[in-house]
């Protein structure tokens, strides 16, 4: 049976138990450091934070079941009180709260890229922008959702609070994304 292409079999081709913990460990130490990357909206329970990015590089580089449990691993560790969801948050309430939605939307993201990432759609600068696009969209439409049922807000209070002012961030980090993991395919094609 036979692999499938994803960078993490890559850049590591060899599957161990110990090395499967490693990626495991290392992925939920990356995504705790990015959501400290975290900026305060005014009026708004969501910050903007490195998290999403993390989440799009790696679920395209780890594929659908590494990633999965990597933000398993994740969430299980802020649920249980480890200080590691954005502005040092933690906790059952920060999964049930204003901002679970993000949170549900970036496993299912995971996931997502992943299996696109499968599909060799990381490997290239015009089929890498669509798959963070799809990552992107699926973490939003979980996050407004929840966030809108949470706060019983209106629908247009949910897309000035959660949606338009993390636009431009968003794009940022889709760009440093689609020209991350095309270089690094091109670095592991040359070993």
């Amino acid at each position: 049976m036979s692999q499938v292409a994803i960078l993490r079999t890559a850049l590591v081709p060899r599957s161990t138990l110990l090395n499967q913990v490693g990626f495991v460990l290392g992925g939920t130490f990356f995504l705790a450091v990015m959501a400290q990357i975290s900026i305060p909206i005014p009026g708004s329970p969501v910050p903007v934070t490195g998290q999403t990015l993390a989440v799009l590089l790696l679920g395209t580089a780890y594929g659908a079941n590494l990633s999965f449990a990597t933000f398993s691993f994740y969430l299980l560790m802020g649920i249980a009180g480890a200080p590691i969801f954005g502005a040092g948050n933690h906790g059952w309430d920060r999964l049930v709260g204003p901002t679970g939605g993000y949170l549900v939307g970036m496993m299912v993201a995971s996931i997502v890229t992943g299996l696109m990432a499968g599909r060799k759609w990381d490997q290239k600068v015009l089929t890498v922008i669509p798959t963070m696009l799809t990552g992107d969209a699926i973490i939003f439409a979980a996050g407004l959702i929840w966030l809108h049922h949470s706060t019983s807000s209106t629908w247009e209070w949910t897309f000035s609070k959660g949606f338009t002012p993390f636009i431009f961030g968003e794009v940022l980090k889709i760009a440093i994304a689609s020209t991350t993991l095309p270089t690094l395919w091109r670095f592991a094609s040359k070993h």
